[in-house]
């Protein structure tokens, strides 16, 4: 089979488009001159809802979807509400699918997730590695609801000859990410908590799990691009991985990110809580012989969504406190 290119005219759905990934994916389509976005809330359309979401994309037909929409909620939310995790995100998709396969959708792209991955992967862990032993318990049921999804695009494609492609991100962090206390996840979690100790002038910060757990960390603008080179350059069954190829420890990652918000208090960690996978790091090797490269680095990038959490979610006076603050680049 062959993609169908994406033009200007390009009807393009991104559904979860406020989401950190899809506000990403709509500001680089358009950047790159794709005006004629499809978008709805969830006040206009619950994805859950099979029905509704049948109706909306019969009423409006897309060229492509990229399905970005899911229930997530970090570590915590995995442990505490693994049901609904499953459960909603499993409606969501065969929703999302279901809809698209009978208007006949010539192109869709599935956002799934590197939690999916066996706990014990070798690593750098390369695609092949999907499905090939038990998962990590943690994020287990969260996990299951995505290899469906990527499951139920393989066999689109084999059905119906649709270039429907999954993709597996690594970790997101940038502009638009949830900082909730419980439900966001590692990044943006620790961000907002050195933050709060920052403008207490607490003496110390604590950080869930043991701070030995290794991860990657993708800025959601490098992941939109990715994104976009997908949509126009691959056409496979196999899922690729979106990522860096570069991992760090979650202590160290503390420890940046204090340097960044200027906190210089002592950071302790909490091994009650618990830490995943011990490593997860991506084999970006398909992804890069496309010609796709990750440009922000990290520290840079912490940087600049310290600085978008400042002016849109820290409160006016915490804003005040740290007006000035050079930022680490």
């Amino acid at each position: 089979m062959r993609a169908p290119q994406l033009t200007p005219a390009s009807r393009i759905l991104v559904a979860g488009h406020r989401g950190l990934a899809g506000s990403a994916l709509c500001r680089r389509l358009r950047a790159a001159g794709h005006e004629n976005l499809v978008l709805a809330t969830s006040s206009e359309v619950d994805l859950r809802d099979r029905a509704a979401t049948s109706g909306w994309l019969a009423e409006h037909r897309p060229d492509v979807v990229v399905l970005a929409a899911a229930r997530g909620g970090g570590i915590f939310g995995t442990v505490t509400q693994p049901a609904d995790i499953l459960s909603d995100n499993l409606r969501i998709q065969t929703s999302v699918l279901d809809a698209a396969r009978a208007v006949g959708v010539p192109r869709l792209l599935f956002l799934a997730s590197a939690c999916l991955y066996p706990r014990e992967s070798r690593q750098p862990i390369r695609e092949t590695s999907l499905m090939g032993g038990p998962l990590e318990p943690s994020t287990e049921f969260y996990a299951i609801a995505k290899i469906a999804g990527i499951a139920q695009v393989r066999a689109v494609r084999e059905q119906d000859g649709l270039a429907w492609i999954s993709a597996m991100p690594t970790n997101l962090y940038g502009p638009g990410d949830n900082f909730h206390p419980t439900s966001s996840h590692v990044l943006a979690g620790l961000m907002r908590r050195i933050h709060e100790a920052t403008q207490a002038e607490e003496p110390s910060v604590t950080v869930w799990g043991s701070g030995t757990p290794r991860r990657e960390f993708l800025h959601v603008d490098d992941l939109a691009e990715a994104c976009v080179t997908l949509l126009e350059h691959y056409d496979d069954p196999m899922p690729v991985n979106i990522g860096t190829g570069r991992d760090i420890s979650t202590a160290d990652l503390a420890k940046m990110l204090a340097e960044t918000i200027g906190y210089t208090g002592a950071i302790e960690f909490d091994p009650g809580m618990p830490d995943g996978v011990p490593r997860r790091v991506l084999d970006i090797r398909t992804l890069t012989g496309l010609g796709w490269e990750p440009r922000i680095r990290l520290r840079a990038g912490i940087a600049a969504t310290y600085q978008w959490y400042l002016d849109n979610t820290a409160l006016p006076r915490q804003r005040e406190a740290v007006r000035g603050h050079e930022m680490v680049g």
